[in-house]
């Protein structure tokens, strides 16, 4: 899954990393304008002080030279300027210097003079860190500035919105108490508030329209069923009835008790779907397996087989605890045949029932789906693991279902795990 990240902390880093490539461009921008800023200056003063000295020769005042700053001296013909860039010696600072340097011919009172002026140059280097680091440092404290200014603006503007968003999240559609929404003066944060009313409204309007229907249909329900098996006692007690109708009302019978069934998981699916199931207390499951296993004893069912390496206790409601205790335990034991043993295993958060079985199944991926069976037997209706799923969904569980095949004898085993940790 891909890993969220906040609303504000999203914005925050796309302002930060905006900044950074505008401090890195205007940074470079920066330094080549000041780098040719600076060229045009020292060409300036170098034509400036050329101009000087070719003002003092024509004014016959005496020829002097200054190395490596200016030198003077008479040649016989005349060559074009040049400027350029070299590197000489330079006594004051003892070492090579770059220099920016002017060289030009000039005839003054008919001589011909040759007219050199340097003027040290800057490093690129050192222009560049002088603009990087001065650049940078004016960026970061602008930077902090805008960011908590811009942070804290938008947690103001923001606030409606996650204010609503908790309203949101703690919103109950069993609850009868009004969703409680913050107004803003922003249009589009307001619009939100509307549809929000609306929509919640409409949930739980039909929310509680699809309860009473089905609370309604399962009475509805029972009450026939009810009427049908009176009848059929009433025929068993009062009639004589030969072998062929009593196996036809045996099967109806089986076929109400059936119908029951089914009603009654249906409505428990239902209520599940709903969040009609907000009691959460300390349930130990150990202790309910072994209630369970002495009350299928009394049933002449005394194939299962508990083992208990830790005591496993977990938060729920204690009603769906049984149905699904009862579930994973009835589904084992309708599918194994000739008494086999079932064996039931608990640690501290992981519950594992185990039944016989010659063959995997056919659709293991589908065991979970509701309605669905595996092959053909009249006494699962199809939702028993259905709801083991969904109350595994409740709560956070993980079931899984594995066949492990056997090299020995050739009877394998149908492995149901619950994972309780959340």
């Amino acid at each position: 899954m891909e890993k969220k990240t906040k609303l504000i902390r999203k914005t925050s880093k796309t302002f930060l990393l905006t900044g950074l490539v505008l401090a890195i461009l205007s940074s470079i921008a920066l330094y080549f304008y000041t780098k040719n800023l600076l060229q045009k200056e020292v060409e300036e003063e170098l034509y400036s002080t050329e101009a000087r000295v070719e003002a003092s020769l024509n004014l016959n005042k005496q020829v002097f030279s200054l190395p490596p700053v200016a030198e003077v001296k008479t040649v016989e013909d005349l060559k074009p300027t040049v400027l350029k860039d070299t590197v000489i010696y330079d006594p004051s600072q003892d070492e090579m210097e770059l220099f920016r340097e002017l060289s030009t011919y000039k005839n003054i009172n008919n001589v011909y003079y040759h007219i050199t002026v340097r003027t040290l140059v800057v490093e690129s280097e050192d222009i560049l860190l002088a603009i990087v680091f001065s650049n940078i440092a004016i960026f970061v404290i602008a930077f902090i500035f805008l960011f908590y200014f811009n942070t804290a603006r938008n947690l103001q503007l923001w606030k409606p919105f996650f204010d609503n968003l908790e309203q949101m999240k703690t919103f109950s559609l069993a609850s009868e108490e009004p969703i409680d929404l913050a107004d803003s003066d922003i249009l589009e944060f307001s619009e939100l508030k509307t549809q929000i009313l609306l929509l919640t409204n409409k949930v739980r309007t039909d929310y509680q329209n699809l309860k009473q229907f089905t609370e309604n249909v399962s009475h509805e329900i029972q009450t026939p069923l009810a009427i049908i098996q009176a009848k059929i006692d009433n025929i068993i007690n009062e009639h004589a009835i030969n072998d062929k109708q009593f196996e036809q009302i045996t099967s109806i019978q089986q076929d109400i008790q059936r119908l029951k069934q089914l009603n009654k998981r249906i409505t428990t699916l239902t209520k599940i779907d709903n969040n009609q199931f907000v009691n959460v207390e300390e349930v130990n499951i150990t202790n309910l397996i072994n209630e369970k296993i002495e009350g299928f004893k009394e049933l002449e069912i005394r194939h299962i087989l508990h083992t208990s390496n830790a005591q496993l206790v977990t938060m729920m409601d204690p009603f769906l605890t049984d149905i699904l205790i009862n579930n994973l335990i009835s589904n084992a034991i309708k599918y194994t045949k000739n008494n086999e043993n079932i064996e039931i295993v608990t640690t501290s958060n992981v519950l594992t029932v185990t039944n016989s079985g010659e063959h995997p199944l056919d659709n293991p991926e589908k065991i979970f789906l509701r309605l669905y069976r595996e092959g053909n037997n009249a006494q699962s209706s199809g939702l028993g693991l259905a709801i083991v799923k969904k109350i595994c969904e409740f709560y956070g569980f993980t079931p899984t279902y594995r066949f492990q095949p056997s090299i020995i004898n050739g009877q394998g085993a149908h492995i149901f795990q619950i994972d309780f940790n959340k």
